[in-house]
């Protein structure tokens, strides 16, 4: 049973961490605890980009951005994944430099050092020299760039579908069992 910090930054993209939440409240069977950190940003793009505050109906464990009580602000926690969707290149960057200056960088910090996997979903486009250094020196540390890029061999028909593309290719970076479209596969 995993153990997974999910973080939503202010990054446009409210739609991946919506969709990404759903699908695991979907598949309770395969985690024990779902923690989620959120920005006040992130809050504020997700009225504005869904309409709505639907992560307040989650039912998941959320910690605000200052709490270092948390369990997954220590290794001890054993937590053992952590996806950022989406991730502003502002944290990134704070994440490649090792400031922990709130919880979300502090618990990536963890999961880095303690060799777990760290899924960083990036939105913003397009890349600067700066956003591809940090993109590098996460990726050497043991992080996954995943770029919220989505795929379009599935036929999608909805924004929803082309969303499902990056979110379940998430899923699979985490290691979850889920169903999807696989190339290949009638």
């Amino acid at each position: 049973m995993k153990r997974v910090v999910i973080a939503i930054t202010g990054a446009s993209g409210s739609i991946y961490a919506r969709q990404l939440l759903n699908k695991l409240k979907a598949i309770p069977e395969q985690w024990e605890e779902v923690a989620v950190v959120m920005t006040e940003n992130a809050k504020e793009v997700w009225k504005t980009e869904l309409q709505d505050e639907s992560w307040k109906d989650t039912g998941l464990n959320f910690y605000s951005r200052n709490d270092f009580s948390a369990p997954f602000a220590s290794g001890s926690g054993r937590f053992e994944t952590m996806i950022i969707i989406p991730c502003s290149m502002g944290t990134l960057g704070r994440i490649a430099t090792g400031i922990s200056n709130d919880l979300i960088s502090r618990a990536a910090d963890v999961i880095l050092k303690e060799k777990r996997k760290l899924i960083c979903v990036v939105r913003d486009t397009p890349y600067n020299l700066i956003h591809i250094r940090n993109m590098e020196t996460v990726s050497l540390a043991g992080g996954i760039i995943c770029p919220a890029t989505p795929s379009f061999y599935s036929q999608p028909k909805t924004i929803e579908d082309v969303a499902a593309t990056v979110v379940d290719r998430v899923l699979d970076l985490a290691g979850f069992s889920i169903r999807t479209f696989r190339w290949g596969e009638k």
